[in-house]
Order: C-alpha cells, then structure tokens, then sequence
C-alpha cells in the first residue's frame, strides 16, 4: 500500500531573473514500512523534497498524498494537526528546546496532542531507554553530546507513534559509533513496528542500511535501486 505519493512535483525558486527548480517534475511513491535514503550532491533537491512531502514547504505544482489525503489543499491548521498526528521530523540540527529536559521534549509532542499526563511519563521514559538515554531523563541539551541531542531528537519523532519518520541529514554531526546506534535504532522501530523512515543523506554508512535508493539530481530522480 502506498503511504507518500507525489505526482509531478515542482518546487521552483526566482532570484531575480533567474529560475531555480529545486523540484522538476518529481513523482514517486513509497509503500508502508520501506526504509529509504535519498540521496544525490548538494543542491539537487533531497531537502526541498523532504519538506514538500512532509507539509513544511508548499511544492509550486503538483501534489502530495499521504494516505489518500492531498496535504497540498490543507488549510494551514489542518496541515499543522495532519503532521503532528502522521508524521515524526528528524532534523541535522536537532531542533530540541533548551530549556526543557530531555524528557519534556519528548513529551512535548504528546502533550500537543492531548496525551494523558500518564502516558506521557510512561512514554518519554520507555523511548528514552530504547536510545539509551534512561539515565539522562532530566538533562538539558546543553548538558548532552551531540550524538545523545539527536538521539532524543529520534525518540521525540517517534513519541507521536507517527506512521513515517523524515530524517534530514540525522547523522551529519554524529561520530561512528553515534551513527551506528541511531541507524539500529531506526531499523530496529522500522523492523518491529512497519515504520517508514524516509532519509536524506550524504552518508555512506546510512546509504548502506537502506533498503531502497532513490537519486536526486538537479531536481529530477536519476535512478531508483532497491537493495
């Protein structure tokens, strides 16, 4: 079944007389539990193509489906609660809060969903754990490395139980031995739980874990290899 379809999507920028496409024509489907990274040099369009088909940039034309809901027609409020209940965001900069502690950014989705204060508590800690960050519960991310930032950065993603995960360059600050506990981390949620988990990405040890290659180049996929 697919979960993400995108049909003939252009994402174009204008500086001045000159005309950009970030996206050119791009149409491609990914089905539940596909575990992908998208790839190509920078400039080609993996950014820009990961925020269209997670409802943070509006394409120029063409459409985004998401399980069988054009995101691209949403009214803004609709669009906000549509990602805050489907979709969980990996960013290269973490994007935690600073003032709360590991745990309250883990719940801080929840809590915009209107979890139970319980569920929350029994959530954030049991994620939290599955990253190896039981011990770290009340830490800040001033008080945290950069592997163990994005590491609740992966349990804050998957705290809203969302269907897909978006994970824009997770491991591009991150030492080997970081990058390996988050990949397993992601393959094992992939694995026990059918999430789809959609990468983008330079990195040739996240390349290696995925299951399906998709080449962006000037704003048009080149190639689409499972492996």
């Amino acid at each position: 079944m697919n979960v993400i379809e995108t049909n003939n999507l252009f994402k174009i920028y204008r500086q001045g007389e000159i005309e950009v496409k970030a996206l050119n024509d791009v149409s491609i489907c990914f089905k539940q539990g596909e575990f992908t990274s998208i790839v190509g040099p920078s400039g080609s369009g993996k950014t820009t193509f990961l925020n269209a088909i997670g409802g943070l940039d509006t394409p120029t034309s063409g459409n985004v489906m998401i399980n069988n809901t054009d995101i691209t027609q949403l009214r803004s409020n609709k669009l906000v609660d549509f990602r805050l209940r489907n979709i969980g965001f990996v960013f290269q900069a973490y994007n935690l809060i600073p003032v709360l502690t590991a745990k309250e950014n883990v719940e801080f989705i929840m809590l915009m969903q209107g979890s139970s204060p319980l569920e929350r508590k029994t959530r954030s800690k049991e994620l939290l754990e599955s990253v190896g960050l039981g011990d770290k519960l009340k830490r800040k991310p001033g008080q945290l490395s950069g592997g163990q930032q994005q590491r609740v950065a992966v349990a804050r993603a998957l705290a809203s139980k969302p269907q897909f995960v978006l994970a824009d360059e997770p491991t591009a600050n991150l030492d080997s031995t970081s990058t390996a506990n988050l990949l397993d981390i992601m393959y094992r949620m992939n694995q026990e739980e059918n999430m789809t988990f959609i990468f983008s990405t330079h990195d040739q040890r996240v390349i290696d874990r995925a299951k399906r290659i998709i080449t962006l180049e000037d704003g048009q996929v080149i190639s689409d290899i499972m492996q």
